[in-house]
């Protein structure tokens, strides 16, 4: 294995899965949710909320097959489904809105009554949402059982919570330095990208099942 093979997958498996999980999108619910909080607890809520992302991520990589194999999914069909689910994610990443797939309006107004709301709804279904896991499980299973693959998927995701806990904990300084149209820039930019992921992802489902496809059609 190259070293720019493994560097290629690397910056694939942090693009899909960082940009998905996308913090700064998250920074204008995370602050209203938190309003009436003080410094220090949400700090902690930061913390936490990046520690379950993590731990729920490094779970959903480590489980993938296992849920392929209970469920009779091919790896094919699970990319083309991911793939598409991103595709919205990125849709709504280009328009700078909350896309609905990562929270409803009543969850988000739900959690700003809650006393701890890191694990509901900050990191499920906000960070470590559907999304978020479906990438996770596309990525790990394009690294085809592969050590020093599988490592990179680890470190990837610890550094998306690192970076997560990071920027949550920095939320209100964010926010005054980028400001709302700043942060709406950096999400169109993010979403654009990460519908550029989606894609290739429905284009390697296809190319694994179109043998499949061709085989069943050459069927007497």
């Amino acid at each position: 294995m190259s070293f720019k093979e493994l560097a290629s997958f690397a910056v694939m498996a942090f693009s899909a899965i960082f940009f998905v999980v996308d913090p700064l999108a998250i920074i204008p619910v995370f602050l209203a949710m938190t309003r009436d909080d003080a410094a220090d607890k949400k700090r902690r809520m930061a913390k936490k909320a990046a520690i379950a992302t993590s731990v729920t991520l490094l779970t959903f990589a480590v489980a993938g097959n296992v849920i392929f194999q209970i469920f009779g999914i091919t790896i094919g069909a699970f990319k083309i489904a991911g793939g598409a689910l991103l595709f919205l994610l990125a849709l709504d990443m280009m328009k700078a809105t909350q896309s609905k797939v990562r929270v409803r309006p009543e969850e988000e107004e739900e959690g700003a009554h809650r006393d701890d709301i890191a694990i509901v709804p900050l990191t499920i279904p906000m960070l470590a949402g559907p999304g978020a896991i479906a990438t996770t499980m596309v990525v790990t299973s394009k690294a085809e059982g592969r050590p020093m693959h599988l490592v990179v998927i680890v470190v990837v995701i610890a550094v998306t919570g690192a970076l997560t806990w990071l920027i949550l904990r920095s939320a209100v300084m964010i926010e005054k330095r980028l400001g709302t149209t700043g942060l709406n820039v950096l999400t169109r930019v993010m979403g654009l990208l990460l519908a550029a992921v989606a894609v290739q992802f429905v284009v390697d489902g296809i190319g694994e099942l179109l043998p499949t496809l061709l085989a069943i059609r050459a069927r007497p």
